[in-house]
């Protein structure tokens, strides 16, 4: 049978075909087998609940660029998005699915050059996956008219409401035409984004994933209970029983972010932190050495998170529990992506565990309660992580205070090696 006989059976022609199996997709994901060949062959809007990782972006970008049209000089979708790097995962994702179909896809976003992006759309771009805010700009000063605009894509509807940006895709909404077909995609429904929906759509079909399908993909669930003063060992302990660990540990506040994060440095593992204080082009550099896997554990909090999108996370870690089950479901949602394996850890501390309970029994989700590893004591499996510690330390602080007493230990009797291991059976013991 052919590997891709589930695709070919929604009706995907053999360019896409040809496509998804150069990207190692086989067999459709259920938002896909639900979405597309209601886009493919009926002329109904689509509202779809499916939260990141499900596979959406192929659910709606494979019926977008089988339906387009070669050569046509406009732009023919316009796909929203909440976030700079959500537009640019998703264009690179619609680019990889078009095969050998001539379409150009662009993403358009704040902080980027006005005038460069003037000039993709002059040249006559096909699809257009922006945010709302820079879409807007575009539209008032007249460089991009969305009249003749075929399909309109409302990616991550309920982060967009979030950020506060709804206003904006109201606004852009009424500058489309009538005639359009409309798809909203969203991994909650509030009721703002409902009436939006019923607002500003047709007929519509109404696509859910039922609540176990929202995580289905994630091969594992787990919860630890444990005091606020014991997380930070515990998290210790997670990362040194996974061989290769990588994985994003999300905080509730900046100051957490940063806190923990500082100390995983000290203690010699390999971690930054994203939140609101760091710039953008700090935020870029940092998401760029986490993706290339040079750093193995990104320390975030909800908004600065908002839009990664990283291939084989292995891990989300929720050091503090969730405030609701729509900000746990996007949380976890950054692992176990497309079908591929991942887990959730959540800490709980024991007054904490029924706001758990609330969120697994909305999210109808297995969430188990799971048993700490032990610390390891092995100088083997430690040595690594020593080395980077030092080296880290090296290169980030200042050592003023124990300079004096590093050159009154290394001029005395002792062989400069012996020295070392002293300190370091020293730094070994002093953290069992």
């Amino acid at each position: 049978m052919n590997r891709l006989e589930g695709f070919k059976k929604l009706g995907v022609s053999e360019n896409i075909l040809g496509a998804l199996k150069k990207k190692g997709f086989f067999k459709p994901t259920e938002i896909q087998e639900k979405t597309i060949p209601i886009l493919l062959s009926g002329k109904t809007d689509v509202v779809a609940q499916a939260q990141t990782g499900t596979g959406k972006t192929a659910a709606f970008g494979i019926p977008l660029v089988e339906n387009l049209k070669e050569g046509i000089g406009h732009v023919q979708a316009l796909v929203l998005v909440p976030t700079r790097e959500l537009a640019i995962q998703v264009s690179q994702e619609i680019n990889s699915l078009k095969g050998r179909k001539k379409l150009l896809i662009v993403p358009i976003y704040g902080g980027s050059s006005l005038e460069q992006q003037f000039r993709w759309l002059k040249t006559g771009v096909d699809i257009v996956v922006g945010t709302p805010g820079r879409i807007l700009d575009l539209i008032r000063r007249g460089w991009l008219s969305l009249g003749h605009v075929s399909y309109l894509v409302l990616d991550e509807a309920d982060e967009m409401l979030n950020m506060g940006f709804i206003e904006d895709v109201e606004e852009i909404l009424q500058s489309t035409n009538k005639e359009k077909r409309t798809l909203l995609f969203s991994a909650t429904m509030p009721q703002r984004i409902l009436g939006i929906a019923k607002k500003y759509m047709k007929e519509y079909e109404f696509i859910r994933i039922n609540k176990q399908g929202l995580t289905v993909s994630l091969t594992n669930q787990v919860y630890f209970v444990l005091s606020s003063s014991e997380k930070f060992g515990a998290l210790c302990n997670l990362i040194d029983s996974e061989k290769d660990f990588f994985g994003l540990v999300f905080c509730r506040t900046k100051a957490d972010a940063a806190g923990v994060a500082d100390k995983l440095v000290r203690r010699g593992y390999s971690a930054e932190a994203i939140h609101g204080d760091v710039s953008q082009y700090q935020r870029e550099r940092i998401l760029d050495r986490f993706r290339k896997k040079r750093t193995s554990i990104l320390v975030a909090t909800d908004v600065a998170a908002r839009g990664i999108d990283i291939i084989d996370l292995a891990c989300v870690v929720n050091y503090n529990l969730p405030q609701n089950p729509e900000v746990y479901l996007h949380r976890i949602g950054r692992t176990g992506r497309a079908g591929k394996s991942g887990t959730a850890i959540t800490f709980v501390t024991p007054q904490e565990i029924k706001k758990l309970y609330l969120i697994r029994d909305f999210l109808g989700a297995s969430i188990t309660r799971g048993k700490l590893p032990k610390a390891s004591g092995s100088l083997g499996l430690e040595k690594n992580r020593i080395k980077t510690y030092i080296e880290n330390s090296v290169r980030l602080y200042k050592h003023n205070g124990y300079t004096a007493l590093a050159k009154e230990l290394l001029d005395g009797e002792s062989r400069a090696e012996d020295v070392v291991a002293a300190l370091l059976r020293y730094l070994l013991e002093e953290r069992q």
